[in-house]
């Protein structure tokens, strides 16, 4: 049997209990369910927290800091959403043990989020690394449900439960390690965690749905970009609420809103799911999307911190909050080029890095860093869609 061709979950199966033996990859239909865009729902909040951290950083001038802390946060964030959603694309069963698994991995997501603010105020991960653990080992369970009921795939479940709990053992001992070794350990386990798919898929491809991962991916890069305009709103809010109404201030807000609307159709422009055909391409892709993710989080931090800098409470100068937007958009830029318009094959995208080098230099250029980085989007886009509409008229010549 190849490993694209397995027998799909049946209706006729009660909910309260389904065999695990695997989804259908060519499954017609196919969409996010309920209980996943619940699961996307509580990632909200512990992205939030995230991103209100980085946003009070860059504002405090602790810019450097901030960013590294957000990092680490967003890494545990972001594998254990990708975890869940690979797992859900191959054997999700959507009964009564399924559904209990996966609100304990919400549960774990809320435990994460709750120890957001320690991670970036006092360097303590105990929180998170315990939220964290319970997501992993609730996927631990996942994957010997797998092992036990879908023989074809049983070898490959076993790895993932074996390298998963494994990890999750070298989390919790990272946590007494002499803080002179705490980042070397840090690092090592990143890399632990990032391989054991890679090891795990030897013994055997597990099956899932492209266009089930592509829609999930970019459900959460909405997510991500709902995450900006929400840090701008609450601080524009503010901004009117303490009487910063001109019209620098309307041309900022209109440089915010050009910037999120030019990022979500800087994505969504192409479709990537009829490329994702084999595990090396799904591995470039779906990795690489951490910095597409942590960019589009990151850049709702910098919008808020341009407000602060307008009222008057931020204290870093100008130049380090201008970077705190420009950074981000600029690697959300260069990544949704590198990871996925290279994927889809996209015609004309080599406009995307000469975008992203001119958004970098935008805060030593000009006073006005956030309209200037949305018209910048704006042109990019425009030639990006005349290319296209050369290469499309080539084509049919």
């Amino acid at each position: 049997m190849s490993a694209f061709h397995i027998q799909s979950q049946t209706t006729a199966e009660p909910r309260v209990w389904r065999v695990m033996r695997g989804r259908e990859n060519h499954e017609q239909h196919r969409v996010s369910t309920p209980l996943e865009l619940f699961f996307d729902l509580v990632f909200v909040v512990a992205i939030a927290f995230a991103s209100a951290e980085l946003h009070h950083a860059i504002s405090a001038n602790h810019a450097a800091h901030g960013v590294i802390s957000f990092m680490m946060v967003f890494f545990a964030i972001w594998w254990a959403w990708m975890g869940f959603t690979w797992f859900a694309s191959s054997f999700d069963t959507d009964d009564v043990p399924y559904r209990l698994a996966v609100f304990v991995q919400m549960t774990g997501v809320l435990v994460v989020a709750a120890g957001v603010s320690s991670a970036f105020e006092h360097n303590q991960f105990l929180t998170v690394t315990i939220g964290y653990v319970v997501m992993r080992i609730a996927s631990v369970v996942q994957w010997l449900r797998a092992a036990a009921q879908s023989p074809h795939y049983r070898k490959t479940a076993l790895r993932y439960a074996l390298g998963i709990l494994l990890a999750q053992v070298g989390w919790l001992i990272l946590l007494v390690f002499p803080k002179q070794y705490w980042w070397w350990g840090y690092g090592l386990m990143v890399v632990f965690e990032l391989m054991i798919p890679m090891w795990a898929e030897r013994a055997g491809m597990t099956s899932w749905h492209p266009h089930h991962i592509s829609e999930r991916y970019g459900l959460l890069t909405i997510i991500v970009l709902g995450e900006s305009i929400l840090a701008a709103t609450h601080a524009t809010q503010q901004a009117l609420a303490d009487g910063l109404f001109s019209m620098n201030f309307l041309v900022f807000c209109s440089g915010a809103l050009l910037t999120v609307f030019c990022m979500w159709w800087l994505y969504f422009e192409d479709e990537a799911a009829k490329r994702l055909i084999d595990y090396k391409t799904a591995f470039y892709w779906g990795y690489g999307h951490y910095f597409i993710f942590a960019a589009a989080a990151a850049a709702g931090a910098g919008l808020a911190a341009q407000v602060d800098y307008r009222l008057g409470t931020a204290q870093a100068d100008a130049t380090v909050i201008g970077y705190g937007l420009a950074l981000p958009v600029a690697i959300y830029v260069l990544f949704t080029w590198l990871v996925h318009k290279r994927v889809s094959q996209s015609k004309g995208a080599w406009i995307f890095p000469l975008t992203a080098i001119a958004i970098l230099v935008t805060p030593w250029f000009t006073g006005y860093t956030t309209i200037s980085i949305g018209l910048i989007l704006v042109l990019a886009l425009i030639i990006r869609a005349t290319l296209c509409g050369i290469y499309a008229r080539r084509s049919h010549a």
